[in-house]
């Protein structure tokens, strides 16, 4: 049965897609089946043909030597730098949760590990308009798996660790873990990431060093955060 986990941050530019890079590295340097999605990601450059570059998952298949197609991994492509909801709106092709789900299910059938990455930082709006209106949660559900949150260990980490897990909990989501990115083992990080494993209850999982291309993590930590794909 394949198990997925959805990597969702504490803001834009915390490094998802790095994690989400490292953290399948890791998984299929195990021997797992592992592969990624994401659902909708904006901000990508628009090739001489005509078509557009999923940025994300061309850097995840980077990472990791995931040998897939990048455009086959992302449902919805933008150019515009902005949420997906607005790029949607300038560019067309807002985002359908039944694709999204059928796209997600259409992989889950070909690897038997799956990590999906969400778009900006646990609140963000994927599709707002007079039909339908989307968050991010929104798709977390639709694909019913589980979080894990990816945080900067540097200053405010603490606040915005907390608010992330208050919310996502707020709305039913289910945060199995952390990963804390550009990670120092410095008295300062160190106490960072005690805080927030106490006031959360959740536990890092993994951490990051800046610039690194491995994640400090151990397997059976990181396969625990995952559940089974249903559908």
């Amino acid at each position: 049965m394949t198990k997925g986990i959805f990597i969702t941050g504490t803001g834009t530019d915390v490094g998802k897609t790095y994690a989400a890079g490292l953290l399948l590295k890791k998984l299929r340097e195990s021997g797992r089946n592992a592969g990624y999605y994401k659902a909708a990601a904006s901000g990508n450059e628009r090739l001489e043909d005509g078509t557009i570059a999923a940025g994300d998952a061309r850097e995840v298949c980077r990472l990791s030597g995931l040998p897939d197609r990048p455009e086959s991994l992302i449902s919805y492509l933008y150019e515009t730098a902005v949420s997906p909801h607005l790029a949607a709106k300038l560019e067309g092709g807002p985002v359908s949760l039944e694709k999204v789900a059928a796209d997600f299910a259409a992989l889950s059938r070909r690897f038997d590990v799956l990590v999906a990455e969400g778009s900006g930082g646990i609140v963000c709006p994927i599709r707002w308009d007079d039909r339908e209106r989307i968050l991010l949660e929104d798709v977390i559900h639709a694909l019913a798996l589980p979080i894990v949150i990816v945080a900067d260990a540097g200053l405010g980490t603490i606040n915005h660790t907390v608010l992330t897990v208050a919310y996502a909990r707020s709305k039913g989501l289910d945060p199995r873990g952390m990963i804390l990115n550009r990670y120092e083992a410095s008295p300062f990080t160190r106490d960072n990431r005690a805080m927030i494993e106490e006031l959360t209850g959740v536990r890092v999982i993994g951490t990051i060093a800046p610039n690194a291309n491995e994640i400090e993590a151990e397997l059976d930590g990181l396969l625990a955060a995952f559940a089974p794909v249903v559908g």
